[in-house]
């Protein structure tokens, strides 16, 4: 019987590549589905799985905010974390020609380019944190610092 080859996601490459150490897991799942609803597929407890969302300048500059998936990004922290005067979330139908990936399997580490990432400072308080995987039906499991190495991001306070 034939060996199944396992597919790696760009995020995956990237992490082996870094010697990051990383664990997966995997969800049945045609479409997208919210963060809180994969979590308790995989039965994640909610406060260490992380979305990410993609926003824009009014002078066009992309930026990535990584979050709890209960939690809200406050634009206005997002904004000052970045030095903008102003940010706004890129509409659903652009994720994947500024990331790279579709919507519900974005994560910032591997994206088109690298963009200026910031993560909710709650990471630091877990061992763990889980991020989409790249893909749809797709999280990772890594460190807080693993993740800040893989895409250069800074801790900060990202939520209201």
């Amino acid at each position: 019987m034939a060996k199944q080859k396992e597919i790696k996601t760009n995020a995956m490459r990237i992490l082996d590549r870094m010697k990051i150490p990383y664990t997966f897991q995997t969800y049945e799942c045609e479409e997208f589905i919210d963060g809180q609803h994969a979590a308790d597929l995989l039965g994640l407890p909610h406060e260490i799985v992380f979305k990410t969302l993609v926003t824009v300048s009014p002078e066009r500059a992309y930026f990535v905010f990584a979050l709890p998936i209960d939690a809200e990004l406050d634009l206005k922290k997002a904004a000052k974390a970045a030095g903008c005067k102003s940010l706004a979330m890129i509409h659903v139908k652009d994720i994947q020609g500024v990331t790279g990936y579709i919507r519900g399997g974005c994560t910032a580490i591997g994206m088109k380019k690298n963009y200026p990432v910031f993560m909710d400072e709650s990471a630091l308080l877990y061992e763990k944190i889980a991020v989409s995987g790249g893909k749809i039906g797709l999280q990772l499991t890594l460190t807080p610092q693993d993740y800040e190495k893989a895409c250069r991001a800074v801790f900060c306070d990202l939520t209201r």
